[in-house]
C-alpha cells in the first residue's frame, strides 16, 4: 500500500493526467496547466507544474493555496477527511483501496499538517493587515455597490468594510494597479480572522471593477467563511452557509435574526465546520453544478456531526437574482416553502 508521500509522487509523475482528469476546464500552457480555480472554473490564476523539479506543485495566485497533486484532489473534491483523499488518489492510480484497520498515522499527521490552526502563513498576516487597513463600510462606494443589488442594510455587518485604495495584481504581466475594494473578512470558530476576500469596483459607479478577476480571496479559507450576525460565544442551533457574498446577504435582508456564513465557493463550501451545537443546517448553494457538489459535501459533513442539513434553492441562478428580479416579496415566499414551519416563523416577516 503506497503511503501518502508516495501517492503524491506517483500523481505527479502522471501530472498532466491528474490535471485533465480533475481540473477539465484547464489547458496546457507551455510547462504549466492553467484554470480558475480548484473549483475548475475556467481562468488562469491556477497553475500546475507539469514538468521540472516542480513537477506536481500547484498554486493558486488569486487564494494564495498552493500544495502538491494530493493537495489538489483534496480541494477539486471537496474532502475533509484525508482517508478519503487517498482513496480517491488510489483509485485514480488504480491502486488498492485503504482497509479499516489499516494504521492512518501517517495520514492523519498530514491532515494536521495541511490546515493546522496553529500554523500562521504569511499570507494569513497579510490578509489581517489588509484588513486594518479598511474603513466602515456605511456610505463609501461598496456600500452603493451592494444597494445597487437590493442589498441594502450591508453596513450593520462588522465583517465588510472598504478600502479606497486597493492593489490588484494582474498574474499575467505582474503589473500592480489599485482600484476601491470591498473587503469581507474570513474567520474561524474562535472569531480570528484567517483570510479576507477582496471584490474590486469600478471608482465611476459601475459595478465591478473591469477586470478579468475582479473577485480574490487571501488566506487560510478552507474550513472558515465570512459570517454574518454569527455569535463568537454561544451556541446557534440554526443556521444557514451559502457560496458567494451577495447571495448570502441576499438572504440575511430577509432572515435578519439567522446566523449565516458566506464560504465564497462551492469547493470551499464542502469543507465548512458548523459550530457546535447546531441543530439544524440550512445549505443555500447556487442553482448550478458545482453548487450541487457544495450541497451534497456540506450535507454530508453536516450529518456525520449528528446536524439536519435541509437546502435553500433559488429560483433563478442564486439568490441574489431572485431578489434582483424577482423581488423580496416573492423570494420571501419561495423561502417560506422551505423552512420548517418553526423557523418560517421565527426568522421570516410576518
Amino acid at each position: 500500500m503506497l503511503s501518502a508521500s508516495e501517492l503524491a509522487d506517483r500523481l505527479a509523475h502522471d501530472a498532466e493526467a491528474v490535471c485533465r482528469h480533475y481540473l477539465s476546464a484547464g489547458r496546457r500552457a507551455g510547462n504549466y496547466w492553467i484554470v480558475g480555480d480548484v473549483a475548475n472554473n475556467k481562468g488562469k490564476s491556477l497553475y500546475v507544474h507539469l514538468s521540472g523539479p516542480r513537477k506536481g506543485r500547484w498554486a493558486d495566485a488569486a487564494t494564495a493555496q498552493h500544495g502538491d497533486l494530493l493537495d489538489l484532489v483534496r480541494e477539486t473534491c471537496g474532502f475533509a477527511d484525508f482517508r478519503d483523499v487517498a482513496d480517491e488518489a488510489r483509485r485514480f492510480l488504480n491502486e488498492p483501496r485503504s482497509g479499516p484497520t489499516q494504521s492512518t498515522s501517517a495520514l492523519s499527521s498530514r491532515s494536521v499538517e495541511l490546515d493546522s490552526p496553529l500554523v500562521e502563513s504569511p499570507a494569513v498576516e497579510r490578509a489581517r493587515r489588509l484588513f486594518r487597513m479598511t474603513q466602515p463600510l456605511c456610505g463609501t462606494l461598496a456600500d452603493s455597490y451592494l444597494r445597487r443589488r437590493g442589498i441594502l442594510r450591508a453596513s450593520l455587518h462588522p465583517a465588510l468594510r472598504f478600502h479606497p485604495c486597493c492593489h490588484y495584481r494582474d498574474l499575467m504581466t505582474g503589473k500592480t494597479r489599485s482600484y476601491p475594494a470591498m473587503i469581507a473578512a474570513v474567520t474561524d470558530r474562535a472569531g480570528m480572522i484567517t483570510g479576507v476576500h477582496r471584490t474590486w469596483l469600478d471608482p465611476d459607479g459601475e459595478g465591478k471593477a473591469r477586470l478579468d478577476d475582479p473577485r480574490r480571496a487571501l488566506g487560510r479559507l478552507l474550513g472558515n467563511a465570512v459570517r454574518f450576525r454569527f455569535p463568537v460565544h454561544g451556541l446557534v442551533p440554526v443556521m444557514a452557509a451559502g457560496e458567494g457574498l451577495e447571495s448570502i446577504l441576499s438572504l440575511s435582508q430577509l432572515m435578519s435574526g439567522m446566523p449565516m456564513v458566506s464560504a465564497l465557493s462551492a469547493n470551499h463550501l464542502t469543507a465548512f465546520r458548523p459550530p457546535t451545537g447546531c441543530l439544524r443546517l440550512y445549505v443555500a448553494a447556487d442553482a448550478d453544478a458545482a453548487g450541487r457538489h457544495g450541497i451534497k459535501g456540506l450535507s454530508r459533513r453536516a450529518q456525520a456531526h449528528g446536524i439536519q442539513p435541509l437546502v435553500l434553492s433559488p429560483e433563478l441562478g442564486d439568490f441574489n437574482e431572485d431578489l434582483c428580479r424577482l423581488g423580496p416579496d416573492r423570494l420571501i415566499a419561495n423561502l417560506r416553502a422551505q423552512l420548517t414551519p418553526e423557523d418560517a416563523c421565527a426568522f421570516l416577516p410576518a
